[in-house]
C-alpha cells in the first residue's frame, strides 16, 4: 500500500471523474487531500464556512470552489457538491482522507468500462497517527464512486450515506483516512457529532440506555472487533468511543426531556 501522490500526468479514460469535497476549516488536511485528486478531471469544492485559508489552499489546486448558502447537514451539503459536477461519475471525498496511487490507478480501469454504477472503496484509517487494523475499522468499505444519474446521498444530517440505485461493486485498492491525531479532536467531533445525531434522533433514551449502550459499545469494540490487537491505541479509541456512544445517547435524553 502506497499513499504516493499520483501523477499529474493524467491517464485517459472513457468517462470522465469529478472529485467532489466538502470543506470547513481543514488548512491542516486539505493540501495533501487534493494532491492525490490530481488524476481526476475537476475538483469541485463546497465550502461550509472556514475561517482560516482553507479556501486559498483549495484555489492552488482548483477554481471550482463554492459556498453553502444555508447549512443543513452532512447529507444534503454533499449531495449540493455533487450537483455541482460537471461529469456523471464522482469520487466523494474527504479533506482528512488520501487516494493512494494503487486506488488511482483502479479508477482509470473502472472508468474504462464500469461493471457497476457505484462502488465501496477499502478505508485504512489512522488514529493517534496509528494505522487501526481491528476494532471494527478493518471492515470499512464506504461508497465513495460512483454515477450520479443512478447514485445520490440521503438527506442524513449525520453519518450520511450514499443511496444506491443500480449494482453495487467493491473496491480493494484503498482510501486512506488521516483521523483524529490527538485525542482533542476526536471529543471536540464527538460534541458536534452527537448534537447532530440528538436533533435528528426519534429514539427515546434516559440515563440507564445511555450507560448501557455505552458499554456495549466498548465491549463490541475492544473484545469482540479485536480492538485489543491494536493496543493502546484500540483501548483509547474503544473507551472514547463509548463515551461518544453515551453521549449521543445522553444527549437524546436532554432534548426530549427538555422538549
Amino acid at each position: 500500500m502506497s499513499d504516493t501522490t499520483p501523477s499529474n500526468n493524467q491517464v485517459k479514460h472513457n468517462n470522465k471523474l469529478s472529485s467532489v469535497l466538502i470543506v470547513k476549516n481543514e488548512a491542516a488536511n486539505i493540501e495533501r487531500c487534493l494532491k492525490s485528486l490530481s488524476f481526476a478531471d475537476e475538483i469541485v469544492v463546497l465550502d461550509t464556512g472556514s475561517t482560516d485559508n482553507t479556501v486559498e489552499i483549495c484555489k492552488k489546486y482548483t477554481d471550482k470552489i463554492y459556498t453553502l448558502d444555508k447549512w443543513e447537514g452532512f447529507g444534503k451539503a454533499k449531495q449540493t457538491a455533487v450537483n455541482y459536477a460537471k461529469y456523471d461519475w464522482i469520487l466523494s471525498i474527504d479533506a482528512d482522507e488520501v487516494v493512494t496511487s494503487e486506488l488511482a490507478e483502479k479508477i482509470h480501469i473502472i472508468l474504462n468500462n464500469p461493471d457497476s454504477d457505484a462502488y465501496a472503496i477499502k478505508r485504512n484509517s489512522f488514529y493517534l497517527g496509528k494505522m487501526i487494523k481491528h476494532s471494527g475499522w478493518n471492515k470499512d468499505y464506504p461508497k465513495r464512486l460512483f454515477n450520479k444519474k443512478k447514485s445520490h446521498f440521503n438527506d442524513a444530517k449525520v453519518h450520511e450515506s450514499v443511496i444506491v440505485n443500480g449494482k453495487l461493486g467493491t473496491i480493494e485498492e484503498t482510501i486512506l483516512h488521516y483521523t483524529y491525531p490527538t485525542i482533542n479532536s476526536h471529543i471536540k467531533k464527538i460534541i458536534q457529532y452527537s448534537d447532530l445525531s440528538a436533533q435528528s434522533s426519534k429514539k427515546s433514551s434516559n440515563l440507564f440506555i445511555a450507560i448501557l449502550r455505552g458499554k456495549i459499545k466498548f465491549l463490541k469494540m475492544y473484545f469482540l472487533q479485536l480492538g485489543i490487537l491494536d493496543g493502546r491505541e484500540g483501548l483509547i479509541l474503544a473507551l472514547i468511543s463509548s463515551f461518544s456512544v453515551f453521549t449521543k445517547y445522553i444527549k437524546i435524553w436532554e432534548r426530549h426531556n427538555n422538549a
